[in-house]
């Protein structure tokens, strides 16, 4: 097969890529909204969009978070949720609050073991519900943890709603950052403004003090530069950050003064700047 034949045409690629020209909603109640979004799933993108969202909290912001991943919904386990959003007026649903900041995920309706079957009609159904049905309380910072990839949901909310800017979560390894080149040219496409890059889990460090990179290095760092996108933080492998995502215990809520939650402060601080 020839060079020729087996790439896609680019009046092909024209057709079926995201256009550029479609009318953008604001979400009644909320000030400025900030997608976090991956390229791929399994790089921490919840976690870091639940701790996120506790330390502009703790930056006295008044703060909300939308479960988006309506395949994957994580918000509910790591926040310690499980009961049902009210529906006073039955129409619109009232957010959650837990650890005073406003919660709406696709999890509080169903159960863990409940298979989310959807078509792309579906999902883009109950993206909308969320965008334009919850009653979101004078939110300074609304907090949408995307699906991973760049596919009908993600499209959905890039098309659909005015999102104020977009950070991407990758880990520092080959396979993940091939997925954020994707991520960063589906934002361009929709013209979202694109916040920064955030790495996890960048390396580990030993009981006898020496550090690893499990994952690879510097992978964030060379698409930041390639790129001209701003790499916020590089984020270590921490057991405690796991153990209290799985816990609903958000780490930078009850570990003030460990060096995560300063990092976590740093990429709060710059989000701020960028978005003024």
């Amino acid at each position: 097969m020839t060079e020729k034949e087996a790439n896609l045409s680019k009046s092909f690629m024209d057709q079926i890529s995201p256009k550029t020209q479609f009318k953008k909603n604001k979400i009644n109640g909320v000030k400025k909204i900030i997608a976090i979004s991956s390229g791929k799933g399994g790089v921490g993108k919840s976690t870091i969009a639940v701790n996120l969202a506790i330390t502009l909290k703790n930056l006295k912001y008044n703060v909300g978070i939308l479960d988006a991943d309506v395949y994957g919904p994580s918000i509910p386990k790591m926040m310690g949720l499980s009961e049902k959003p009210k529906c006073d007026d039955g129409i619109n649903l009232i957010p959650i609050k837990k650890f005073n900041i406003q919660c709406m995920s696709i999890g509080f309706m169903v159960s863990e073991e409940t298979p989310m079957i959807w078509r792309g009609p579906m999902v883009a159904s109950t993206i909308k519900t969320f965008a334009n049905k919850v009653l979101w309380n004078d939110i300074d910072f609304l907090i949408i943890d995307m699906p991973p990839g760049t596919g009908d949901a993600l499209l959905t909310f890039s098309q659909e709603i005015d999102i104020d800017g977009a950070i991407i979560v990758t880990t520092p390894q080959d396979i993940a950052i091939i997925d954020v080149k994707r991520g960063i040219e589906m934002f361009k496409r929709t013209n979202v403004k694109i916040l920064g890059i955030i790495e996890n889990m960048t390396s580990f460090v030993s009981d006898d003090g020496v550090e690893h990179f499990i994952f690879g290095r510097n992978g964030a760092e060379i698409i930041s530069k390639k790129f001209n996108v701003e790499l916020l933080e590089k984020i270590p492998i921490e057991i405690k950050l796991r153990e209290d995502s799985d816990n609903g215990e958000p780490f930078c809520e009850f570990k003030k003064n460990n060096t995560i939650t300063k990092i976590f402060f740093n990429v709060a601080k710059k989000i701020i700047k960028n978005l003024n």
